[in-house]
């Protein structure tokens, strides 16, 4: 979110005022409220500066980090494409198609009961096919 400099200086101003009316009530001289309102005004206006850099900053890193999104994994070839383990890849290779795509549900975030209507199983089969591949994967790696 960018440093809204407007608003904050609307902030700034009502919280000087009340500092101001309370420091004429306990009879403080004008020069010295004047003197502290400009020694406030010069630290209001150096943490702008510090912030409306470091607001520009996030949103170059926001930025940044959008345009560096790795491709979605949307198919099975995708998601063994993208495996760097050479153990891993060998391992689910020898996996069969449907679990891999069960495998590719879960990443897309699906529940169990939401995959299994998809890969034309019931639950119990996909948790089953999941069970086998954990204990595969275990003893592999």
């Amino acid at each position: 979110m960018a440093y809204n400099h407007g608003r904050e200086d609307r902030k700034w101003r009502i919280w000087k005022e009340a500092e101001e009316k309370v420091l004429r009530e306990c009879g403080v001289n004008e020069t010295v409220i004047e003197q502290i309102r400009t020694d406030d005004r010069a630290d209001f206006n150096s943490n702008r500066r510090f912030y409306r850099w470091a607001s520009d900053f996030g949103e170059y890193l926001e930025e940044m980090e959008r345009g560096e999104k790795q491709a979605e994994i949307r198919t099975v070839t995708d998601l063994l494409d993208e495996i760097e383990s050479e153990t891993l890849y060998l391992a689910l290779v020898t996996v069969d198609r449907r679990t891999l795509q069960i495998v590719l549900l879960k990443m897309q975030g699906y529940s169990t009961k939401e995959i299994a209507p998809l890969v034309h199983l019931t639950a119990g089969a996909v948790y089953a096919r999941l069970a086998h591949l954990r204990k595969k994967l275990r003893k592999i790696l």
